[in-house]
């Protein structure tokens, strides 16, 4: 073996190190999000300034990162391998591929990588100046790369490379729990903003039947005792002894100091009426929950697609949708499900399906057409029931108990044997 040959498996050795390094950059930027990256910057960690850059970009500094990589692997294994063929012509190939195979997965990724996760702020800390100076230098390259297989992969590829998807943050959570690093409730409240995002007003509404309103000719008297007797502190006011022609929102202290200030109990709630928030049903309750933040306001009133009134919503009922429920002490607790027999339950019609199928561990389906008990008995019967109307769904067979006007108030459900459809 030559002098040459010497120094240029010295050369090999030197990239595997220098792989080994960047191997454990690669883990360390990985693993250090932008939250943690800022608790060191403000313990005031030598290298956290750096940190913080590299893990609000992660994608412009890891890619640089692979690229070295692929570079050392690449150039170590074809130095090697000449030397190899010199040194054996027969088998040197071979003898080449087994090597630095074994060496590189060695030295160069299972024990950095291990040593990265096992100490992942040290590590961070003490590469940063290497990544950044690596995403500064190399990622005009690596970005004409990503460019480049973007265009071979169908589809509109990953400008910005590698990302972490919700479906990823659920389980982290979930592990966590099981963990014992968050509790349940902590759990269940991360998964609940998630989901607070998908949801509609529409689900969270107060529908239209259900609302309480004041027309506007009402003496602030009877006003103020529908306030009291139903624990509000704001009422939807309507006119024309129309409930869905809604003029305004009347709050219960702007009368409370009227009656206070003048004595006059005969004045109507028209003279105190505020203009109304409406808002569309289709409306994501985070889009609501902003607007309602701008214009200070805690009441919005819904319309559906023709612009009549559906129903209102509270910001109550949107926080509820991440805390779970509020009461207070006007709230009077009510049982929406109650157990007759083994398999029968008399439900409340306006019970959520999801809700329904918690408590007694069904499986029946949502639909863009209901959400409720009762929203599932009106569309499989296909008509506005009297009371005894009865049909059989997914093994459950359900009879309307008891009707308010032409709404669904409470249904008997029994389960039964399986059907795949209305009957």
């Amino acid at each position: 073996m030559s002098t040459g040959d010497v120094w240029t498996l010295v050369a090999v050795a030197v990239l595997v190190v220098l792989s080994g390094v960047l191997a454990a950059c690669e883990t360390a930027v990985s693993r250090v999000n932008r939250v943690h990256a800022v608790s060191l910057e403000e313990e005031k960690r030598r290298g956290a300034r750096l940190l913080v850059r590299i893990a609000s970009d992660p994608a412009r500094f890891l890619n640089p990162v692979l690229l070295a990589v692929l570079l050392c692997h690449v150039l170590g294994t074809t130095l090697a391998t000449t030397v190899a063929v010199r040194v054996f012509p027969s088998a040197g190939e071979w003898i080449a591929t087994a090597a630095l195979t074994t060496v590189i997965f060695v030295f160069a990724e299972s024990a950095p990588k291990t040593y990265a996760i096992l100490h992942t702020d040290r590590v961070a800390l003490a590469l940063a100046p290497i990544i950044y100076g690596l995403g500064r230098g190399l990622y005009p390259m690596a970005r004409l790369l990503v460019g480049i297989s973007n265009v071979i992969l169908p589809g509109k590829g990953l400008p910005k490379g590698p990302f972490m998807t919700e479906d990823e943050i659920r389980q982290i959570v979930n592990v966590a729990e099981e963990e014992e690093v968050i509790e349940e409730q902590e759990r269940e409240m991360i998964h609940s903003i998630f989901e607070f995002g998908d949801t509609t007003v529409r689900e969270v509404m107060t529908p239209r039947p259900d609302m309480k309103v004041v027309e506007a000719s009402t003496s602030v008297s009877d006003a103020m005792d529908l306030a009291i007797k139903e624990g509000f502190s704001r009422i939807p006011v309507h006119e024309d002894d129309d409930p869905d022609n809604i003029l305004g929102v009347v709050y219960v202290k702007d009368i409370f100091r009227a009656l206070r200030e003048n004595g006059d109990a005969s004045r109507t709630v028209k003279e105190f009426t505020r203009e109304a928030f409406f808002v569309p049903e289709m409306m994501r309750v985070s889009d609501l929950l902003r607007q309602m933040q701008k214009r200070r306001v805690h009441m919005a009133i819904v319309a559906d697609e023709y612009g009549d009134v559906a129903g209102l919503v509270t910001l109550e009922d949107l926080l509820e949708e991440i805390v779970g429920e509020i009461t207070d002490e006007y709230d009077v607790e009510e049982t929406s499900i109650v157990p007759i027999g083994e398999n029968g339950w008399l439900v409340r019609a306006k019970l959520p399906i999801w809700e329904f199928n918690e408590q007694v561990e069904a499986e029946l389906p949502e639909d863009e057409e209901w959400k409720t008990i009762g929203g599932l008995v009106a569309s499989a019967l296909g008509e506005i029931p009297e009371p005894g109307a009865q049909v059989t769904y997914k093994g459950y067979s359900f009879r309307v108990e008891r009707m308010q006007r032409r709404r669904i108030d409470t249904v008997f459900v029994r389960r039964v044997e399986r059907s795949d459809g209305p009957a």
